[in-house]
């Protein structure tokens, strides 16, 4: 499954989060895979979709970041997978 993390740095950590991430790179616990990272400038939101079937893995990964970054987590599906369901609701 893909899960997106919409993060944003914690207020008055913008600097400890960068450092962070330079020195480590945010890689994710084994048995996750990042499909790719998106910064707006000055990288205080970004989006960071995840592949796993281990929502353990996405819980660790955000507990490692949760002193710097604000997240929320969204289980997401491409549009075809989306529009599959949608012909199905309304019996398409």
């Amino acid at each position: 499954m893909q899960i997106m993390v919409v993060w944003k740095t914690v207020p008055g950590k913008y600097k400890n989060a960068v450092d962070e991430f330079l020195r480590k790179g945010g890689p994710v616990p084994p048995g996750a895979r990042t499909v790719g990272r998106w910064h707006t400038p000055g990288s205080t939101l970004g989006w960071h979709l995840i592949e796993t079937d281990s929502l353990t893995a996405i819980a660790q990964h955000i507990a490692e970041w949760a002193e710097l970054l604000e997240c929320e987590v969204y289980p997401v599906i491409e549009d075809a997978e989306a529009g599959a369901a949608a012909k199905k609701a309304f019996g398409k």
